[in-house]
């Protein structure tokens, strides 16, 4: 498994990614209206504009999943469905604690990241609700200590 910086060619590889994996992640959470206006169209054009923060995860040139972080905060990390459970997902976080990053904020709800996060060391800091996807939802954030 390879861990890069992703170049244009990796933008709509890394938004079907990330579609598929916010459906399959958030779909008791945020609704179908909502998870229905993040699709891989939604996610090209983020990545387009944010392209230098992604930093990919490849097997034998396939992507497979993905990191971005602004800073020391990790805005997203998701791994294609299909290869869950396969360490993609450890690689791309070390990588980003290897660059400083040492706070995340994911769904209360989302028990599977949650486990992740925490069995990889990360401590819980916070519980707040806030609005996002026009409604308000359940966030916790979580640092990483030094």
């Amino acid at each position: 498994m390879r861990i890069r910086r992703a170049h244009p060619v990796d933008i709509a590889p890394l938004a079907r990614i990330a579609a598929a994996s916010y459906r399959a992640a958030f779909a008791a959470i945020i609704g179908p209206r909502a998870l229905a206006a993040r699709d891989a169209g939604f996610f090209a054009r983020r990545f387009r504009r944010q392209r230098r923060r992604l930093r990919l995860a490849s097997v034998g040139g396939r992507a497979v999943g993905f990191s971005m972080a602004t800073r020391r905060h990790l805005d997203m990390l998701f791994v294609d469905p299909r290869f869950a459970g396969r360490g993609a997902g450890r690689r791309l976080l070390a990588e980003c604690e290897r660059r400083g990053v040492r706070t995340l904020e994911c769904f209360r709800d989302n028990h599977a990241a949650r486990r992740f996060y925490e069995k990889a060391g990360w401590r819980l800091v916070r519980a707040h609700a806030r609005r996002f996807a026009g409604a308000i939802h359940h966030f916790v954030d979580y640092e990483r200590p030094a």
